[in-house]
């Protein structure tokens, strides 16, 4: 059996609540409350109710989050996953989007076991899979390398942390945690190929990741055995098939329980895609710099890497997806409407003509100095010929510029509440605030339906 392998199970294993830093469990609890927030607003999107059109009428007593739908646990966990995704308003920086992989698998996890699950469980629990989901995409090379070889890391890593996640909620030894990320290899996959349509596959890949995970973990719990030397450098292994040119394993277990990996996790203030997020930043700082409102721009400016380029260069806003995964489109939102949140991407807006006359004076160039990692430079041009350029190396929502406790609460009930009425989504958010005290999360479905 590899030892690297056997290392991380036993982190899986071993870990107590009482492991981890202060700081981190109230980051964990933020980033639980962010991710229910997500699904529920999520959960009546096109894409979420088609997903539950094909899945919601298995049978079952998992809960549907934000709706009355109770199926089985891996449709459950496969649709609170889409459904978290479904908006780009959950976190990243983990395996990437881990809260919408880890939470709706572990959510599924506890259904299962007969027991009462504590809030320190759950808790734990999620650590542990933001952990893990992290360390593999580090090993395959980090985000930009990985994803820049076309592959998502949502899907491709993520469905590690939550077969981690739910190994612990199951209580599964070492041996059946290696099982367990073992098979989850198998079940790793999800490629870029959306991006050049707008299609929507890619809000897929979350629920699919939650789903592999749990589906593992409860294989390796009934036995079924995973490849040990899934992470060795063999033929067929997850890290030569994936990462062969960029694979480093060494950062699958190095300072393993020291350097804590969801505290480098982000929580988005706006409706799209991360590496947009800087970029909406320095406009909005230049704005205030230049003393100027869009009225008085002539043009915009960015430089920025051949991989943010590929990913976030394209102008189609026909769809809310693409849109989301357009900079342009942020920039030319953040002007026309002042704003990057969820009623900036809405058809109405996405279809202002404001909106394409600005698109044709958002320029983007690719500087070949900046590295695949680097944030893009910004440069506003008014039309009193000024000219202001900025790099935001810490976007707003960031570990280094977080959210305020107010906003983010502010973003949850934003959110919660097209789906809820706000004393229901008060009582999660109350029950949230004191998770680390609940004997069991079995109750907080109350709240969620």
């Amino acid at each position: 059996m590899s030892e690297r392998m056997l290392r991380l199970a036993r982190f899986c294993v071993d870990t107590r609540f009482e492991d981890l830093p202060e700081t981190l469990v109230i980051q964990a609890k933020r980033h639980i409350l962010d991710t229910f927030g997500a699904a529920l607003a999520g959960s009546d999107t096109i894409v979420a109710v088609q997903a539950q059109q094909v899945l919601g009428n298995s049978g079952g007593s998992s809960l549907v989050w934000g709706t009355a739908l109770r199926t089985n646990p891996g449709h459950a966990a496969m649709l609170n996953g889409i459904a978290a995704h479904a908006l780009e308003l959950d976190d990243t920086g983990g395996c990437d989007h881990s809260g919408a992989v880890v939470l709706p698998a572990v959510m599924a996890a506890v259904a299962m076991v007969d027991r009462a699950v504590s809030g320190r469980e759950l808790l734990t629990a999620v650590v542990i899979g933001y952990e893990i989901g992290r360390r593999v995409l580090e090993a395959c090379g980090s985000y930009s390398a990985h994803n820049g070889a076309g592959w998502h890391s949502t899907a491709t890593c993520g469905v590690f942390g939550a077969a981690a996640a739910c190994a612990r909620i199951f209580a599964l030894d070492a041996t059946q945690t290696v099982s367990a990320l073992g098979i989850a290899g198998s079940f790793s996959g999800g490629v870029w190929a959306f991006i050049h349509d707008g299609s929507l596959s890619k809000k897929l890949h979350s629920g699919r990741a939650a789903e592999g995970g749990l589906l593992a973990a409860s294989f390796a719990r009934e036995g079924i055995s995973g490849p040990s030397m899934l992470f060795e450098d063999v033929w067929g292994g997850f890290l030569k098939t994936l990462a062969p040119n960029s694979a480093q394993p060494d950062r699958l277990d190095a300072d393993l329980g020291k350097v804590w990996k969801l505290a480098r996790c982000s929580i988005k203030p706006y409706a799209a895609c991360r590496g947009t997020h800087s970029a909406i930043d320095a406009l909005g700082l230049l704005l205030e710099q230049l003393d100027v409102t869009a009225e008085h721009v002539e043009s915009v400016e960015v430089r920025l890497c051949g991989f943010l380029q590929r990913m976030c260069g394209g102008r189609d806003v026909s769809s809310l997806a693409a849109a989301q995964m357009s900079l342009p489109y942020a920039l030319a939102a953040r002007l026309v409407q002042g704003h990057c949140r969820l009623e900036a991407y809405d058809d109405q807006q996405r279809e202002d003509p404001r909106i394409a006359l600005w698109l044709a004076r958002i320029h983007l160039e690719v500087d070949e100095q900046l590295s695949e990692d680097d944030e893009p430079w910004v440069s506003v041009l008014t039309l009193d010929g000024r000219t202001a350029s900025l790099c935001v190396e810490v976007p707003l929502g960031a570990p280094g510029n977080p959210l305020s406790d107010g906003a983010l609460e502010e973003k949850f009930f934003s959110l919660a509440l097209r789906v809820m009425s706000r004393e229901r989504a008060e009582g999660l958010l109350e029950n949230l605030r004191r998770l680390e005290k609940l004997e069991s999360v079995g109750g907080l479905d109350r709240w969620l339906v």
